[in-house]
């Protein structure tokens, strides 16, 4: 791949992670180097990428408004995703894959 060249999204795997104001974590699916972080909540999810099962977030990592999402980097040692949301219920989905540009 040359320098400054873009490659296209390529999704391995999607969990959807039943979010609420108490943290939730989930083991990521598919492989790749890249996580696209979904909100599908009424409220702002804040998301925190990892290695350990036991991940946790608070609501000081990586917000992501209601409806949007985000393309991470997250490297080869990335398998699990935690969240949480600042108020409600609701899903946020992160589907691992590579690529960075969505």
């Amino acid at each position: 791949m040359s320098t400054g060249s873009t490659q296209p999204f390529r999704p391995a795997g999607t969990v959807a992670v039943s979010a609420s104001t108490t943290v939730s974590n989930a083991a990521l699916v598919g492989g790749g180097h890249a996580v696209l972080v979904y909100n599908a909540a009424a409220s702002t999810a804040f998301f925190r990428l990892g290695a350990a099962a036991s991940l946790t977030a608070t609501t000081a990592d990586t917000p992501v408004p209601p409806g949007a999402r985000m393309l991470v980097d997250a490297g080869p040692f990335v398998s699990h995703a935690a969240v949480i949301l600042g108020t409600g219920t609701g899903n946020v989905y992160f589907t691992l894959g590579d690529g960075d540009t969505y």
